[in-house]
């Protein structure tokens, strides 16, 4: 493109002002992720600075910046990648920003979106015929395009043309290279033609720090790219999992049946919703598959694309590269052997590139919707195990195990984000935890829940019969994990479970009469006096266990190996749904007070449990940042216990469930340690098991030695 086109020229700075934020690298300890949008720009990212460095935040981790549509309320459909958001603030605004963050000594952190863009006239590489046939993945055949999933107005770009690749991160490397942004959190990968040649790019033009919303399937490992680590979800499953009981299996398993009658497993819902995106809302990408190789058929392709049990291969076909992670893929999933050994690229296939090409780029949008945004909808025996890029058929995780995880990514990726919630999770940890505490429950739920269905039955639309089962046992877990929630919100909520389970309803087809019984039902319990009665005294015992699992999560997330991510406001007590419930304001001056009385040393309330934890542990992390850096070594506390210790200097001990075997001393090398948790220091400190005591931190231990 020509530089006439009006496009900055490269390495141009974003503004004069944003000189003296300085180039040098910042040390990584925790992350802040704000999402931007209407009611939250640069300037009101920038009045935050002091109270995040207060919190101890070492980068601010900004959702995307770049111009996106208009009226756009997330910033992933950008139509000009080449400027900062007006909306937003615009560049002097950023500049500001990113001086004020350097003066308080934090990073920043960008999300970018290489994969696609908005469409339509405010997007001039798409308003342009020419322009949209070398920047967007066009098909010329069938008149469309390849979409971000199933968004009709979100084109895919072709990344792996220089032209595109220098055009549409020209803003995004200058702001690194002048020392406005540490690092980049890269959205979706997996929809590039070339993942690892992309970051390798990104790397070779000087951005040192790259996170990769790469979602893992348990046991998948991310491959050698020259990156920090992924966004955080596989910890996201194993730290939600190692608080589930495994006791709950089979009861709650016998319990979804015996009140769903559904007695399919999650595999098969999971790849039956698989097959309907294939023949639905992918099908044209299904068709341009079969006009490359007319040798498969729709059904061959569509039942290969829904066998992969991940996101998708990384087969090179202009390399040749295959690597045995790929070979292993394909082999599990079991397909058509024809497709399995072109994937492969077997020997005289006569697949041309482009189809391999393709089908990588195809599997993760069918997976995603298929598994995360309908089988989690449809499969409901423990709604805290339907989360982004975990398995519901983990049910549970030993300490020895997550050990292991902590162990490979101390030793790959010391620098991974750590979360518990984003943006696109489908609730907060903290609604997760209150969920997945039913396991250790679940005689006790089962009879309450049987009732309920009882007592119930009444509020019961009489002329749909909506909800169905399934339905009512999505509302009781719901109303579990976020009790005290408003009719409008639970509303909200159910609206966009039922269309993303597609039973009853769906977003191609509302059927609005049976949306209106199903929120009339659970509107109605909320004053169901019956209900209510029995309900709330079960769910304030929930809430305790669940509490305590939420802390117990967040002290890990602060302290094993990888950098911690908090969410924007999670650091008080947060019951979010899945988006947009969990973009709700948040009252920024009521975390301020509550700063103010921990750092005066106030006593630690239930209110202020996870601000005080999150505070300690991340001066902590400031203060002996060499023994976080350094060794992870677990320390033997029996099978309800997690302990290790990080270098030589700092030991961390958390109680996951509460059993016979929990009451273990611990044995540690001779030395005097300090409790940071709840004062005191002594070489008894330990076994005495102060950290057991009743209060807000429960079941906690953070030492330090002295």
């Amino acid at each position: 493109m020509a530089e006439g086109a009006g496009l900055p020229a490269p390495g141009d700075p974003v503004s004069s002002s944003g000189s003296g934020v300085g180039r040098e690298r910042r040390r990584l300890r925790c992350t802040y992720r704000l999402q931007l949008g209407p009611g939250l720009g640069f300037a009101q990212a920038r009045e935050l600075v002091p109270y995040l460095r207060r919190l101890g935040i070492s980068h601010l981790y900004l959702s995307p910046s770049l111009q996106a549509r208009k009226g756009s309320t997330h910033g992933y459909d950008v139509v000009d990648p080449t400027r900062l958001s007006e909306e937003l603030g615009g560049e002097a605004a950023f500049a500001e920003l990113a001086a004020a963050a350097g003066a308080a000594e934090i990073g920043i952190v960008l999300d970018i979106v290489p994969n696609h863009m908005g469409t339509g006239e405010e997007n001039r590489w798409w308003a342009d015929p020419a322009l949209r046939e070398r920047f967007f993945d066009l098909d010329p055949v069938g008149g469309g395009y390849r979409r971000f999933f199933d968004i009709d107005d979100l084109a895919a770009v072709r990344q792996e043309v220089e032209e595109v690749f220098e055009v549409t991160h020209r803003r995004s490397l200058a702001l690194v290279r002048d020392g406005l942004v540490d690092g980049l959190r890269v959205d979706h990968p997996d929809g590039l033609a070339d993942p690892a040649g992309y970051l390798r790019r990104l790397r070779a033009e000087g951005v040192e720090r790259v996170w990769v919303e790469k979602i893992l399937h348990p046991g998948e490992e991310l491959r050698e790219w020259p990156v920090s680590g992924t966004v955080g979800y596989e910890f996201l499953g194993e730290v939600s999992a190692l608080f589930v009981d495994p006791a709950g299996l089979e009861p709650l398993t016998e319990l979804l049946i015996e009140f769903t009658g559904d007695e399919r497993s999650f595999g098969e819902i999971a790849r039956s919703a698989q097959l309907e995106q294939a023949a639905g809302s992918f099908s044209r990408e299904v068709a341009r598959l079969g006009r490359l190789v007319p040798g498969f058929s729709v059904e061959t392709l569509s039942d290969g694309l829904a066998r992969l049990g991940i996101y998708r291969t990384y087969v090179e076909p202009w390399s040749g590269l295959v690597e045995d992670a790929d070979r292993e893929a394909i082999a599990a999933a079991e397909m058509d052997g024809g497709l399995a050994g072109a994937l492969v690229l077997e020997g005289g296939s006569g697949v041309p590139e482009e189809f391999v090409t393709r089908f990588q780029q195809t599997s993760p949008a069918i997976n995603a919707k298929g598994v995360e945004d309908t089988a989690f909808y449809r499969y409901l025996r423990l709604l805290a195990l339907n989360e982004v890029g975990n398995d519901p058929d983990r049910f549970g995780l030993s300490v020895e195990a997550f050990h292991a995880a902590n162990a490979e990514r101390a030793r790959r990726f010391p620098e991974g984000l750590l979360v518990t919630q984003t943006h696109d999770t489908k609730r907060s940890g903290d609604s997760r935890a209150r969920i997945g505490a039913l396991a250790g429950n679940a005689s006790e739920w089962r009879e309450r829940v049987l009732g309920w269905r009882e007592i119930n039955e009444p509020l019961r639309d009489g002329v749909s019969g909506a909800p169905d089962r399934a339905e009512e046992y999505l509302i009781y877990q719901t109303l579990i994990g976020v009790w005290p929630v408003s009719g409008e919100r639970l509303e909200a909520y159910l609206e966009k479970a039922m269309r993303e389970a597609k039973r009853n309803t769906n977003w191609a087809e509302p059927d609005l009469e049976w949306e209106a019984g199903v929120k009339r039902f659970a509107t109605r319990l909320l004053g169901h006096a019956a209900f209510v009665e029995d309900f709330k005294p079960f769910c304030e015992r929930v809430v305790v266990e669940g509490e305590r699992s939420a802390l117990g999560q967040l002290l890990l997330k602060l302290t094993t190996p990888g950098i911690p991510d908090i969410y924007q406001g999670d650091e008080l007590w947060r019951l979010s749904m899945v988006d947009p419930d969990n973009r709700r304001p948040v009252d920024w001056d009521r975390r301020r007070e509550l700063l103010d009385g921990v750092e005066g040393g106030g006593s630690v309330t239930r209110e202020t449990a996870k601000l005080a934890l999150i505070v300690r542990a991340l001066e902590l992390r400031e203060r002996r940042f060499e023994a976080f850096a350094g060794a992870y070594v677990p320390v033997d506390a029996g099978p309800d216990v997690c302990a290790f210790m990080r270098g030589d200097d700092v030991l961390v001990v958390v109680v996951v469930r509460e059993g016979a075997t929990a009451g273990g001393e611990i044995e540690l090398p001779a030395g005097s340690w300090r409790d940071l948790l709840r004062g005191g220091e002594g070489e008894d400190l330990l076994a005495a098991g102060g950290w057991r005591a009743e209060g807000p931190w429960r079941g906690l231990g953070l030492f330090e030695r002295t």
